[in-house]
């Protein structure tokens, strides 16, 4: 199911923590970044916080300029973004300023939670999520039943942890404060446990007063049949190479690309590349890398369309050589219709051979826009 954008913020001293343990919050930046921060709240569709960040620091959460508030109100947004918090056990504090500032506010908890919840008055529509939450129901319970499309988090460590930890976090904005806290028992932006591998992708600096703004985007691949954050970044390249094939009234246009588990870039391709009037997408790219190279084994394919089950150009289809490559993940945006071939099942030949096949359908129409003429000779 798709999930928002989520961006995740925060501020940090330069030993890495997000507060000291005196009873005022420490505050990391001054009235510039308070005032980018109140920008980029008035650009989403929810702010999303944790109960302890709550508890700790009794946040109100709201945009605070009026003209950017009047903006929202003239596209036909409310005038506050929607204030989501979670909680497993759904205690918390009915007077804090959460629930009596700015516009809806909804509360995601468990079903032990909700009932404690409601007992406990909150000014707040009170969501069950099952026994136990979980980030991936309810990121799509924000999009399909809330139509939050892009998310912002502000915290706190944990949850920020358990995001990218999931690899659920699109973006990372960063702000690092000239200043070191140096106190074992403060708070900590990230916790300890297992991330995915490789390097975030820098992708802006800011300087901002004293202060840094830096913006990271994660470049690893899921695992398993579950997509990441990073899926969708990859396959909307693949999406833009097929948009950049030279058009063909007798073939898909198609763009792929293959990353490494760490989030290397090995290998693009695009249908017809070189001049070649036959060659496929995944053949062009998967070419390019060397077969004994070790981390195809880990690496995943994007693949604008499923890859082929069959062809009559070429003696193996894409689904084959993708498998032949030692390739057991593939990601794509939209399942091969009969245009050319009948009952096309690239996905199932490869499931049959164990790989993993994730389909992302919100890059379906991306996917089919170079082929409109194509789609139209069919209906």
């Amino acid at each position: 199911m798709p999930y928002p954008y989520v961006l995740l913020s925060a501020a940090v001293s330069l030993d890495g923590y997000l507060d000291d343990t005196g009873p005022d919050r420490l505050l990391l930046s001054g009235p510039a970044d308070f005032d980018r921060v109140d920008e980029v709240r008035a650009s989403v569709d929810a702010i999303l916080v944790g109960a302890g960040t709550i508890r700790a620091d009794n946040p109100r959460l709201l945009v605070n300029s009026p003209a950017r508030r009047a903006a929202r109100v003239a596209a036909g947004k409310p005038e506050y973004p929607l204030k989501v918090t979670v909680s497993g056990t759904g205690e918390l504090d009915p007077a804090a300023r959460f629930w009596h500032t700015g516009g809806e506010k909804v509360l995601l908890t468990t079903d032990a939670g909700a009932d404690r919840a409601r007992a406990l008055g909150l000014a707040a529509d009170v969501v069950p999520l099952g026994p136990g939450l979980d980030w991936r129901r309810l990121l799509e319970h924000l999009h399909d039943v809330r139509g939050v499309r892009r998310l912002m988090v502000e915290g706190g460590g944990t949850i920020h942890t358990q995001l990218l930890q999931e690899g659920l976090a699109d973006e990372l904005q960063l702000v690092l404060a000239p200043l070191f806290v140096g106190d074992p028992d403060a708070p900590r932006l990230f916790g300890p446990g297992g991330y995915q591998g490789g390097r975030l992708r820098l992708v802006g600096t800011r300087r901002i007063e004293d202060v840094v703004l830096m913006s990271y985007e994660p470049t690893a691949p899921g695992a398993g049949p579950l997509p990441a954050a990073a899926d969708r970044r990859w396959l909307d390249l693949a999406c833009e190479l097929a948009a950049a094939c030279p058009p063909s009234r007798t073939a898909f246009s198609v763009g792929a690309v293959v990353v490494a588990a760490d989030g290397a870039e090995l290998a693009r391709g695009h249908s017809r590349e070189a001049g070649d009037p036959v060659v496929h997408a995944e053949e062009a790219a998967l070419a390019k890398i060397d077969p004994a190279d070790p981390r195809l084994a880990g690496a995943t394919v994007y693949s604008s369309l499923e890859p082929c089950a069959r062809r009559s150009s070429r003696p193996a289809p894409c689904a084959r050589l993708i498998l032949d490559a030692g390739v057991r993940r593939v990601v794509t945006a939209w399942r091969e219709p009969d245009t050319f071939v009948t009952d096309a099942d690239g996905s199932g030949l490869l499931a049959a051979a164990g790989a993993d096949v994730v389909v992302l359908p919100e890059y379906e129409e991306r996917a089919k826009a170079p082929n409109g003429h194509l789609l139209r000779r069919t209906t």
